[in-house]
């Protein structure tokens, strides 16, 4: 049996979204310390092999995409269930590094072609320029990823141990993750891409891939640095810790707002809108909580308006590129496109923990607006208006 009606796509993507997500790139959250520990690692060393992990998934990022756009997204995101669970029972099976670096290394390849860049890729095949809405659908589901799956982490280590806690979602991405991905549709019939003509304006188009490469950069070493060590800035600031795991807390939430609110009265706009306003909100919110000093409130409204933009932003790197280029040949120029996003997003928590040891809160706070902002010039930079007409292959956007 195969899925045709869009909203049960949308919940079968977004909930096997959900299980990847939080099965595997928020596991190290919770399960980083106790494996470190038990295996006499320094947890540092666990942090930084799932950094190499990431920034592997910056590589596999084109292949992947341009794969979906010739066969469809179902067996792509299938195949990395298997990935994910061959990773977890390698993992939950390890006695030392070189285990946890096999591990990675299949987690990694899973995370390259089984994540958000794949679903949209994915949503796109099977709706073309009417996949905004299903794109939008399954970040609110998997938006709860950590909400729902670090609790389960937790309460299976501290009852089982961590190698029952890999072994269990090593079996759910097999009992349940697999035969949702299975059941996805097979891509609508589309005509093939029409051959371009001379006068297509192919540098623009090269130059609107880099500004927005630039901007899902900058906006991702944020990303990456805020996941890594919200609670400890806001802490290094001033605030209480129980204030700081509380406003940490908030961004969840505040993420599925913002993408409630793309879904609702953002949905007729142009995603460069949201995007604009995604992007500006991190600068606000630090600047609020700078100003205001470090209370719980300033720490809630700071973690609240990062969290919004954070939930926007990542809409915007599936809508962007459908709304700007159209959906031919979608997952190749998505994957070129998301590259650098991803290996700055593997760098950020380092890079970003030796500003706040070695220049303190203030200085992280200015450097991440800083980001922010280079990212909200870099979308002031790009038109509002989409093209309709088949866009140039991707392939020849280096070309000129």
């Amino acid at each position: 049996m195969r899925l045709t009606d869009r909203t049960a796509i949308v919940v079968a993507l977004g909930t096997a979204q959900t299980l990847s997500w939080g099965s595997v790139y928020y596991l190290p959250a919770i399960l980083a310390a106790p494996i470190a520990r038990d295996l006499g690692l320094p947890v540092s060393w666990f942090f930084g092999v799932f950094s190499g992990a990431l920034l592997l998934t910056a590589f596999l990022g084109p292949s992947v995409g341009r794969r979906i756009d010739r066969y469809g997204g179902r067996g792509v995101l299938a195949g990395t269930n298997v990935i994910f669970a061959a990773g977890l029972v390698t993992l939950g099976c390890t006695q030392g590094l070189t285990g946890v670096i096999l591990a990675w290394v299949l987690l990694g390849i899973g995370m390259g072609a089984g994540l958000y860049d794949a679903a949209f890729a994915t949503l796109t095949t099977l709706y073309g320029r009417d996949a905004r809405g299903p794109i939008t659908g399954i970040t609110l589901i998997a938006g709860l990823a950590s909400t729902i799956c670090w609790p389960i982490s937790a309460v299976l280590d501290a009852e089982f141990g961590w190698r029952t806690a890999c072994f269990v979602w090593a079996a759910a991405q097999l009992v349940i993750g697999l035969p949702l991905n299975l059941l996805l549709g097979p891509p609508t019939a589309r005509a093939a891409p029409a051959a371009t003509s001379g006068s297509e304006d192919v540098p623009a188009h090269r130059r609107a891939m880099i500004l927005l490469a630039f901007v899902f950069a900058t906006a991702w070493f944020v990303t990456g640095s805020m996941a890594a060590h919200l609670p400890r800035l806001l802490e290094a600031a001033g605030t209480s810790a129980t204030a700081a795991i509380a406003a940490s807390a908030l961004v969840g939430p505040a993420q599925v707002a913002a993408r409630l609110a793309e879904f609702g009265f953002l949905r007729r706009a142009h995603p460069l809108i949201s995007a604009r306003i995604a992007a500006s909100t991190h600068p606000i919110g630090a600047l609020v909580f700078i100003l205001a000093g470090a209370g719980p409130i300033a720490a809630a409204a700071f973690a609240l308006l990062y969290g919004a933009g954070n939930g926007l932003l990542t809409i915007a790197r599936g809508t962007l590129p459908l709304a700007i280029f159209g959906p031919i040949g979608y997952g190749l120029r998505s994957g070129l496109i998301g590259a650098p996003a991803r290996a700055t997003q593997a760098f950020a928590p380092f890079l970003f923990s030796l500003v706040l040891d070695g220049a303190g809160p203030t200085v992280a706070l200015l450097l991440s607006s800083s980001m922010t902002l280079a990212a909200l010039g870099g979308l002031l930079m790009l038109r509002t208006t989409a093209r309709d007409a088949p866009m140039a292959n991707p392939s020849r956007l280096g070309e000129g």
